[in-house]
């Protein structure tokens, strides 16, 4: 996955996707009212500031779990805490674990489909996107995916 630039928590209204590719180049995915993703290249100018936007509100984000949520049960947090149990340590382990063989499975993938995987399912863009991205055919990218695809089935099959 993108190591310049780690996985962040979010706030759930933050529309956009900030990263950086392996070539040192800056990029910003959102979607738009529509629905419709978008995915331009930026400058590092930009990137810097979209990247200090996303710890400023990782930092609010920490402070209200810290400060606020503790003292603020409403009926609304109330009701969602009973709908959506929170894991068991056991749950959380096995899901971690599961992740990490996710991630082994994909980082033995050949670079052009861990790269094209990364994009279309962890990223979210289409087959069209990457392809523009990649100077080359949405059917090329369809076939490395779906390749990928098989090959972390016959992993986890295996495993």
């Amino acid at each position: 996955m993108d190591e310049n630039h780690p996985k962040r928590r979010k706030d759930k209204y933050n529309p956009y996707t900030i990263g950086t590719t392996e070539d040192g180049r800056h990029w910003l995915t959102f979607s738009d009212g529509q629905g419709d993703r978008h995915h331009f290249e930026i400058s590092a100018a930009v990137f810097a500031l979209f990247d200090s936007f996303e710890l400023d509100d990782l930092s609010y984000l920490n402070e209200m779990d810290r400060h606020y949520e503790q003292s603020e049960l409403t009926e609304a947090s109330l009701y969602d805490r009973a709908v959506h149990r929170p894991a068991t340590v056991e749950e959380s382990a096995l899901q971690s674990m599961e992740y990490a063989r996710l991630h082994r499975a994909i980082a033995k993938l050949p670079e052009i489909q861990k790269r094209r995987l990364i994009l279309y399912y962890f990223q979210g863009l289409t087959y069209e996107q990457i392809a523009e991205m990649e100077g080359c055919t949405k059917r090329a990218v369809k076939f490395s995916v779906d390749i990928a695809v098989e090959k972390l089935k016959k992993f986890f099959k295996n495993f």
